[in-house]
């Protein structure tokens, strides 16, 4: 074993003696780890850096094989690998989809900043008016990740994004009511949408359909959910799988805009307003087991 890697570090050090250039070279490698460190940026906290890490356990398990010459171990290991760039596509097709789409949007950008203050305010009006009549609602704002492989149903709505269109889509004389509405590029795109509901046992009990499915939705995808339950007349949001619950609209507005503008990367403990007590985590807040159903 000893010698099978004494003889792969020589014949590392023989390729780099024979190949290396130390500008291309080093060009080329630096430009490389700015690419994996912005994937890496881009799919932190998703569940496509858990597929990311068995994916690295796979190829180390492979190299292993090799080294301690397990020859069974090796063979399924490099048949399975043999594939990895099918693997890689299939797997992470939303969050290369959303990689691309993200370029895209540098270049052509569809929101003003204009435009979406004044979307994020409409929304801040409807959820704290929908909280005061107790109606529920879930409201989806879609970012990188299409949303039309996730949901199901739906009418197609095309219209700007105002408080009193998304009250009225959301009252029980609605048609619309019990689905979602999703927002895309700054504009109500959908209402009465069909979300799918997250499959996880840790959720706390008393959790509703509209959690569940805001849960669910935000799992597969990048999009961020705002969601009134009318049973505690409270609001919630959930991104990325984690969720803050029992907000205030001062706190909503300060939460949607540092997600939006980037400043939050995830759900936790900040984004004061006017000396409004900090936005709980996730842990501090759904971890209650007596939540009631939305």
């Amino acid at each position: 074993m000893i010698q099978v890697i004494w003889t792969f570090f020589n014949e590392i050090g023989d390729f780099f003696a024979a190949n290396f250039d130390p500008w291309r070279d080093s060009i080329d490698i630096l430009l490389v780890t700015i690419g994996i460190y912005w994937l890496l940026l881009l799919i932190r906290g998703t569940r496509a850096i858990q597929i990311l890490v068995g994916l690295i356990v796979l190829i180390g398990l492979s190299l292993a094989s090799e080294v301690f010459q397990l020859p069974t171990v090796g063979l399924i290991l490099q048949n399975f690998l043999g594939s990895a760039v099918l693997i890689i596509i299939v797997l992470f097709q939303n969050d290369i989809r959303r990689a691309l789409a993200r370029v895209g949007r540098g270049f052509f950008p569809t929101v003003s900043a204009q435009q979406e203050s004044q979307m994020l305010e409409e929304i801040v009006r409807a959820a704290q008016s929908l909280v005061q009549k107790r109606v529920g609602a879930l409201i989806v704002l879609e970012r990188e990740s299409a949303l039309t492989d996730q949901i199901e149903a739906g009418r197609e709505i095309d219209s700007e994004v105002s408080s009193d269109l998304l009250v009225a889509l959301f009252l029980p004389v609605s048609p619309l009511h019990d689905g979602a509405v999703v927002i895309r590029d700054g504009r109500v795109a959908s209402a009465g949408c069909i979300l799918p509901l997250a499959q996880r046992d840790n959720l706390p009990e008393g959790i509703g359909t509209r959690h569940r499915a805001a849960v669910g939705i935000t799992e597969e995808t990048d999009a961020i959910v705002v969601v009134v339950s009318e049973e505690t007349a409270g609001i919630s949001v959930v991104m990325a799988g984690e969720m803050v619950r029992e907000l205030d609209a001062p706190r909503l507005r300060v939460m949607l805009h540092e997600i939006l503008t980037g400043e939050a990367q995830k759900l936790e403990p900040g984004g004061r307003d006017d000396g409004e007590d900090e936005i709980p985590a996730m842990g501090s807040v759904v971890g209650d087991a007596s939540a009631s159903r939305s």
